[in-house]
């Protein structure tokens, strides 16, 4: 850890993680995500232009390393200035101050209630038998084909979405604040963004996007599976843990396969499964176990992250108690 971002005084390292996390956290919860001047929306912008002006047709060894150094520039630069920014701001006017823009970095890499935003209307429709509606917002978290889906694949695409989604919005952007503070939040936000941008394997994309998908799955390696276990401790354990053993190596994202697999046996529903994307089906192994979703099932889903939530930032506190603590004995 760089002792110029987290300083020691008047609070242990430890101690400033977890106050700070907790705070981030508070803010997504309380303010949710801007809804003018996203800093994502700015940098999908950006990125989209770089994708443009750089990915032209050419060798693969060419259009690979042309992705990986805009991938670079894209990812650690941000991920630099704030570093340097925070550094800066703990050296001229102190610790708080520093300690705030970790908390400010890390609630503007999380979408916790974004998620549920998104999620819990989907639900209600579901629960009310609006298909039309249910559908249109469907659509608007997932690439897969809605317009004639019905309640079941409609509940399961709702029920994926938020399981992978708690990894990919809330936990692995957690994990890597407390491994590096903002400055690797914002890194792992920004690596996860460029992965859906251009982690395609079309014919533009798959040379280009090459680099943004590996890294993107290298920095999920650890947090997707702390996700997993998570859902399986907080749900039907055994289960989760065999689906997560059994179904998880034949799906075709190795993180996005534990966190849906653990996830659908913890809720005890069936995922996964042939989906229709462009047009096309796609035959998807099954996840989980037990009937198809509905709109319940939906809203288990969200309270399977949001108990997710709670027990990663109960699990800082402590370690940061315990941090002071050993900090003050000294």
């Amino acid at each position: 850890m760089v002792s110029s971002l987290w300083p020691a005084a008047p609070l242990a390292p430890g101690a400033a993680i977890a106050l700070t996390a907790l705070a981030g956290a508070g803010l997504d919860r309380w303010l949710g995500e801007p809804r003018r001047w996203h800093p994502l929306v700015g940098f999908g912008r950006l990125a989209n232009a770089a994708e443009r002006a750089l990915n032209r047709p050419g060798p693969r060894w060419r259009q690979r390393g042309i992705g990986l150094m805009a991938w670079s520039v894209l990812v650690l630069g941000p991920a630099a200035l704030a570093a340097l920014l925070i550094a800066a701001a703990t050296e001229l006017a102190g610790a708080w101050l520093g300690w705030l823009l970790h908390a400010l970095g890390l609630y503007a890499t999380l979408g916790a209630r974004s998620l549920c935003q998104h999620i819990e209307p989907i639900a209600s429709a579901l629960a009310d038998g609006n298909l039309p509606q249910a559908r249109q917002l469907t659509a608007r978290i997932v690439s897969r084909d809605t317009a004639d889906a019905d309640a079941p694949a409609l509940a399961r695409a709702a029920c994926e979405s938020a399981l992978e989604n708690g990894n990919d919005a809330i936990f692995g952007a957690l994990f890597w604040f407390l491994i590096g503070g903002a400055p690797a939040a914002i890194a792992y936000r920004l690596a996860n963004t460029l992965d859906a941008m251009w982690g395609y394997r079309t014919e533009r994309l798959l040379h280009f996007g090459w680099a943004a998908a590996r890294l993107d799955d290298l920095l999920n390696l650890i947090p997707a599976r702390l996700t997993a276990l998570s859902y399986a401790l907080l749900g039907s354990t055994a289960r989760a843990l065999r689906c997560w053993r059994v179904q998880a190596p034949a799906w075709s994202s190795p993180n996005a396969g534990p966190v849906m697999a653990a996830g659908a046996g913890a809720l005890g529903v069936a995922l996964g499964g042939p989906a229709r994307y462009h047009g096309q089906w796609e035959a998807r192994p099954p996840l989980g176990e037990g009937q198809p979703p509905g709109a319940a099932d939906v809203m288990a889903s969200l309270r399977l992250v949001r108990r997710t939530l709670w027990l990663w930032l109960a699990l800082a506190v402590a370690y940061g108690i315990v941090a002071q603590c050993l900090a003050l004995s000294r």
